[in-house]
């Protein structure tokens, strides 16, 4: 088994002030309109969703970032034993001591999901191809399914809804499959979103099934084709991921009141992205989706209208 280096283990670290302010930071620079939502949770909540974005964030350049091609099955071991110190109480460095925190502050965050994440960042290391939609979907659920997982066991759940006297005996709907359906759509857009970015990388993410049912292939994929076998293609990815915003969309009502209006804002800016797509004329070789800032401000009051009435 590998070790954490002594010199990290001795190091100084933050205060848990400090290290929760390092979290907000780095959330407030990659996921600006989430972390503005997460402002109208209350400070235990959102300070706690800054530690594990936090987390998920390192642990994704782990893989995807700027030093990625100096990762190893041995560097993501490394990590993993880094978590397991952590959940023991240990943090090793700043950011682990808000994550520390959050895990003392709110018991029911379990570390299988946080593992899940990082077999996930393991499956990059060695597959560049899916034969599949069953074996993408898993590599979804690791690498951003299991950040709903988290997230449920920070928002809560709301219990209002079966406390009317001929709902007592109801057991109350647990959310997390739509959780998990929530993070596995927004993986899927990503995935859609980054066909061209992915394929300059030698990676195709979309199921070899579906390229040989739209008799699409992969030299077309990596020269960035646009034609009508594409288009059908990339229709049909959008159909299937919309429908899996439409499970996750049923479960947001059962989540405590003041994480409502953030799960709404980040599932409705996110499938945005989708339209954009279609409004690109499916070309993702080309032109980057995204979704403006402006336009994310004008669906907010409808985000917090569903999040009222929904």
């Amino acid at each position: 088994m590998l070790q954490l280096p002594d010199s990290l283990c001795m190091k100084k670290l933050a205060s848990v002030e400090d290290a929760y302010q390092l979290c907000r930071q780095i959330m407030a620079k990659y996921a600006k309109t989430f972390y503005l939502a997460t402002l109208l949770m209350s400070e235990e909540k959102r300070r706690a969703i800054w530690a594990i974005y936090a987390w998920c964030r390192r642990t994704d350049e782990l893989v995807d970032g700027p030093a990625a091609a100096m990762t190893t099955p041995e560097t993501l071991e490394l990590w993993e034993q880094q978590l397991e110190s952590v959940f023991a109480g240990h943090p090793v460095d700043d950011m682990d001591v808000a994550l520390v925190d959050t895990i003392q502050q709110f018991p029911d965050l379990d570390i299988q999901p946080f593992r899940d994440m990082i077999a996930g960042q393991r499956m990059d290391l060695y597959r560049s191809r899916y034969e599949t939609f069953e074996q993408l979907n898993l590599y979804c659920y690791r690498v951003a399914g299991t950040v709903g997982l988290m997230s449920t066991a920070i928002m809560g759940i709301e219990t209002a809804k079966t406390t009317a006297a001929w709902q007592q005996n109801q057991t109350p709907h647990d959310p997390t499959p739509e959780a998990i359906a929530l993070g596995i759509a927004k993986q899927l857009t990503n995935i859609l979103r980054d066909v061209g970015e992915d394929a300059r990388r030698g990676r195709i993410y979309l199921p070899l099934e579906d390229l040989k049912r739209f008799d699409y292939s992969e030299e077309e994929l990596f020269q960035g084709v646009v034609n009508d076998r594409w288009r059908e293609l990339m229709r049909f990815q959008i159909e299937r991921t919309r429908q899996i915003y439409a499970q996750a969309e049923t479960g947001v009502s059962y989540l405590s009141s003041d994480a409502r209006l953030p799960v709404w804002a980040a599932l409705m800016h996110y499938s945005q992205i989708l339209s954009v797509i279609e409004r690109n004329d499916y070309d993702v070789f080309r032109q980057r989706a995204y979704v403006t800032q402006m336009r994310k401000l004008r669906t907010l009051p409808i985000a917090w209208l569903r999040s009222q009435v929904l």
